[in-house]
């Protein structure tokens, strides 16, 4: 199964690598940032929002100070929200590769999840990478948003060449219906949000 997911892993992220140089600014926030950060869509700390947000540790390098230092891999592997998520990342060593990657956006499904999803179903999955690559590569666009971003663009493509849809707002933000359960989540080259659900395309 580690081959299989590494595999799998490799396939979605040549698309990532291969998509990188296309990354363009989102819809800036309305906290302050400076002209460069705006540009880039990036956040602060303070942006963070959503129920699922006090699942994440106050303090250290889990806690959302923590997390901006760091790229979101790193980042991630920290976060008590996405360890079902991160392992997945480590089988298949591809952690270095995500921390390279300039400004991306990454819907993050939360534990609970992958275990909505069944562990039958993720094995059938992953003994059929065809089938689970453009799932994985529908959870990361090749761009840097944040929520307003988001919200503004009301669509954005993802790396499976498919569009997510963006609705409501605030603590009421969806993707494709999968409620966001803490957005806004800055790393040092991604903004993460936390989704409620496995989006499939």
């Amino acid at each position: 199964m580690r081959k299989t997911l590494a595999g799998v892993f490799a396939i979605a992220i040549a698309g990532l690598a291969a998509c990188s140089g296309m990354d363009q600014p989102s819809t800036a926030t309305n906290t302050p940032t400076t002209t460069s950060e705006a540009a880039m869509g990036m956040t602060r700390t303070s942006d963070v929002f959503g129920p699922g947000c006090a699942g994440v540790p106050q303090d250290g390098k889990g806690s959302l100070n923590g997390m901006a230092e760091d790229p979101v891999a790193t980042a991630a592997s920290n976060n008590p929200l996405l360890t079902k998520l991160v392992a997945a990342v480590k089988a298949a060593n591809l952690a270095d590769t995500l921390n390279s990657q300039q400004a991306i956006t990454v819907f993050a499904p939360a534990d609970p999840a992958f275990a909505e999803l069944g562990d039958a179903k993720f094995q059938e999955l992953a003994g059929n990478p065809a089938a689970l690559t453009p799932i994985l590569q529908y959870h990361v666009v090749p761009m840097r948003y944040d929520a307003k971003g988001l919200e503004a663009a009301k669509t954005v493509k993802t790396l499976a060449g498919q569009d997510v849809t963006i609705a409501g707002s605030g603590d009421n933000l969806t993707v494709n219906g999968a409620p966001v359960l803490c957005g806004n989540i800055p790393t040092k080259n991604a903004t993460v949000f936390v989704i409620g659900k496995v989006l499939t395309p």
